[in-house]
């Protein structure tokens, strides 16, 4: 853990929550960082309850191998992948490692409905999607079973970075040049973005060849939209470590930054998609007079 976080609460947060110092490890000794906690919080919730109506939608309609697309799946198990690994290197709290942890054990479950449905309707998906989806899955259930002090026992001072974590931010006490232990989370966290962005083309595509958006649930899209709106604006309404400029934190997290308001974007579009779609379904179906 860093050292920022081994300090005393009366001296180094003495204006601040001590409830927040004590299970977060974070200082909130001003409105912005009681925001940014809140904000933080309510992005993981969101995050978390979001694959739930996508599964009782699959459940409902049957048909999620028709609906979802798979590269959608892979995409988005690849991207919270990097997230444990990197929760796991740069030893992070038990509540960010639990959490990641939970976001592979979900999609594993998502890719695990669309490979039953695939089966029971007797759909035939490329061979090479099926060796996809199977490592996928097993870079997955790996990252899952990992230990983690064990895992980031070399890499002790790896700064927090990750993507859907609660701000537990490593201590920098002025504008610096990233590190090498810098450069690996920051990484990692590059990767998880770029995997969360791309995920989102495939089900685009899919959707517009269909156009229809039948057997995909809204609701799964608007959490998403809601979870990385909060998580971007979490990171920006945090104040910077003293002698750390604006300019040199907003660096230092671009890359979830770019991968978290990146991704929503594209999540509206899809969303728009529903509209646009439903309202052309209504239109065929209305009788003609």
């Amino acid at each position: 853990m860093a050292d920022y976080f081994m300090g005393n609460f009366t001296t180094d947060c003495p204006n601040g929550s001590y409830f927040v110092w004590k299970v977060l490890k974070e200082c909130t000794e001003n409105g912005r960082d009681t925001t940014s906690v809140v904000l933080g919080l309510f992005s993981v919730f969101c995050f978390m309850m979001a694959a739930f109506p996508q599964c009782y939608s699959s459940y409902l309609n049957g048909n999620m191998d028709q609906a979802v697309s798979i590269w959608f799946l892979i995409g988005w198990l690849a991207g919270d992948s990097c997230n444990a690994l990197g929760a796991f290197l740069a030893q992070q709290l038990p509540i960010q490692i639990y959490t990641a942890v939970y976001y592979v054990v979900v999609d594993v479950i998502m890719v695990s409905l669309y490979i039953y449905y695939a089966i029971k309707n007797r759909s035939r998906p490329d061979g090479t999607v099926i060796n996809a989806v199977v490592a996928f899955v097993m870079l997955g259930a790996m990252v899952s079973l990992l230990p983690g002090k064990h895992l980031g026992s070399s890499v002790q001072d790896v700064p927090k970075f990750t993507r859907r974590s609660l701000l537990a931010f490593s201590h920098v006490s002025a504008n610096q040049e990233f590190t090498t232990q810098e450069i690996i989370g920051f990484t990692i966290g590059s990767f998880s973005s770029v995997f969360y962005l791309a995920s989102r083309l495939p089900q685009l595509c899919r959707n517009s060849k269909r156009k229809s958006t039948e057997g995909i649930s809204p609701l799964l899209f608007s959490l998403m939209i809601l979870g990385n709106l909060t998580y971007g604006l979490s990171v920006l309404l945090k104040d910077p470590r003293q002698g750390q400029s604006k300019g040199n934190y907003v660096v230092h997290h671009l890359p979830w930054l770019i991968g978290s308001l990146g991704t929503m974007g594209f999540d509206m579009i899809i969303l728009f998609q529903f509209f646009i779609y439903q309202e052309r379904e209504f239109e065929e179906r209305r009788p003609l007079i």
